[in-house]
Order: structure tokens, then sequence, then C-alpha cells
């Protein structure tokens, strides 16, 4: 919603102040067609060249982060404090092996199938049953586990970093293909250089456009999309953290209940349940799966 409302002021007082200052608009708007052409054309078409078939698929789905904010809700951060609670309880009053038959097969699991949103996310279920096969294995050292799970969370959050750097790329790209544009429009006009005065005024104001947009979109418009983008893709990947910290905190032998509140300090501040709210989540969890 914000981001909606900060493009629209963006271009009701850029171009608004134009206006009240005496600008002729229509310079910009005859000559913004050609000019987005060749500098929109050479952006997306050194995108496509930096970059690979699925970065391009990613950044595409990633623009609406940009404008729905982060997928985790603070019911979801609950939610996985609470599969979490029901996981290391179980562990703590049967043992791992009896987690073999849920993290097998989580689709069936009486446990994750819980809670449904939780389940959507593939990278999470795989990451917590991943580290309790592990544990299954006899791997219960804390600091080997930790080590292996901060391993995967740095490949998986690399990988979806990889769309807001390649906008940023194209932020950064923006204002010099405006000048590409404009030394065209500059290129025309020296091949008018004939013509009178006034014609010659329109041309070059027409070139110049080039680079006003070029500069105006990638710092405008791009570069803050990154940035959003960038910052979305980080508070997600706290929702990772939360499980690393847990299950972590189980194998230093704290209790479930302990080890969740471990977890509950690395909930963003905006979704994170307080004390009492998690403990009265708790209450209503069943001792053991």
């Amino acid at each position: 919603m914000f981001q909606i409302i900060g493009i629209v002021l963006l271009f009701a007082l850029v171009f608004g102040s134009f206006i009240i200052s005496g600008g002729n608009i229509g310079v910009i708007l005859h000559a913004a067609p050609h000019e987005l052409m060749a500098i929109l054309g050479a952006a997306v078409a050194s995108f496509l060249i930096g970059n690979s078939m699925t970065v391009i698929k990613a950044t595409g789905g990633g623009m609406g982060k940009v404008f729905k904010g982060p997928k985790w809700k603070p019911q979801d951060y609950k939610d996985l404090l609470a599969l979490l609670f029901l996981l290391t309880k179980t562990m703590k009053s049967k043992g791992v092996i009896a987690l073999e038959s849920h993290i097998e097969n989580p689709t069936e699991s009486t446990i994750f199938s819980r809670f449904p949103n939780i389940m959507k996310d593939h990278f999470a279920i795989d990451f917590i049953c991943d580290t309790l096969r592990m544990m299954t294995m006899n791997l219960e050292d804390p600091h080997q586990v930790e080590d292996a799970m901060e391993k995967q969370l740095e490949k998986h959050h690399h990988e979806a970093q990889a769309p807001s750097h390649a906008l940023q790329s194209m932020a950064d790209a923006l204002p010099a293909l405006g000048i590409v544009a404009a030394v065209l429009g500059v290129i025309k006009t020296m091949g008018a250089i004939t013509e009178p005065p006034e014609i010659l005024g329109e041309m070059i104001g027409g070139a110049l456009v080039g680079t006003f947009l070029g500069v105006f979109m990638a710092y405008g418009l791009v570069a803050p999309m990154a940035t959003r983008m960038k910052e979305v893709i980080d508070e997600e990947g706290s929702f990772y953290k939360i499980i690393q910290s847990v299950l972590v905190a189980h194998l230093h032998g704290n209790a479930a209940q302990i080890s969740v509140e471990i977890g509950r300090g690395s909930v963003p501040s905006d979704a994170q349940p307080t004390f009492l709210e998690l403990e009265e989540a708790l209450s209503n969890m069943p001792n053991e799966a």
C-alpha cells in the first residue's frame, strides 16, 4: 500500500513541480515513447543477458513482494513456534526415533498437518526434516548441527537474494542507458543542424528527456524496489533462523518450552508474540504427538 502511495507521490511531485515552474510537459510526452523504448528495451535486454532463467523468473515473482510485503504473518510465527514445540517435546518424551514417521512423510504427519501454511513452504519443511534426520543418525553435537544448518541458510539466502541483486544491477545501468538514448537524440539533432532554432531546441529538449528518464527510473523506481525486495527477503529469512535457534537450543539440553522461548527472540519485532501469548498458545498443544 505504501509503495503505491510512494509511486503516486513520485510522479505527482516531480512532474507537478515541472509544470508549476512553467515547464512544457508536451516536450516530455512527445519524446517519452521512443526514449523509453530505447532505455527500457536496452535495460530488459541487458537483464536477460546477465541473468539465468531461474533468476529472471524469480525476479518476476519477487516483484509481488515489493507491494505485498513478507509472506509470513504474526500467526505464522506463532504456528512455527508451536510446531517446533511439538517436535522438541516429542523428542524429549519419546526420543528422536519417534519422529521418523513424521519426518519421512511430513504431508501425512499428525504434527506437521496442524500447520497448513508452513507446509506450503518446502524449504522450511525440508530444513526441519533434514535436521531432525541428522539427529536420528546420532549427529547430536550442537555445534556441528548449528554449523550445518548455517551453511544451508546461507545458501538459501544467497539464492533468494539473486532477484534483488539483478534488479539493483538494472537500476545501476539505467542512468547510463539514459545517456545512450540522449546521445542518439543529439546525433539526430546534429543531422538536422540546418533547421531553425525553434526546431533544434525542441529536438535537443527531447534528447535530454532520455537522460532524465534514465536517472528518474533508476533512483525513483527500480532502485527503491530492489531495496524493498531485499528487505522483505531478509525478513522472511528470519523465519528459518527461528528453526535453527530452537533445534540447536534443544540439542543443548533445554526443555521444549525454553527452546521455543529462545526461538521467540528471533521473531521480527512487529510479528513477535509476547511471552504470555506464546505460553497461552503452547498450553493448548498436546503434551506429545
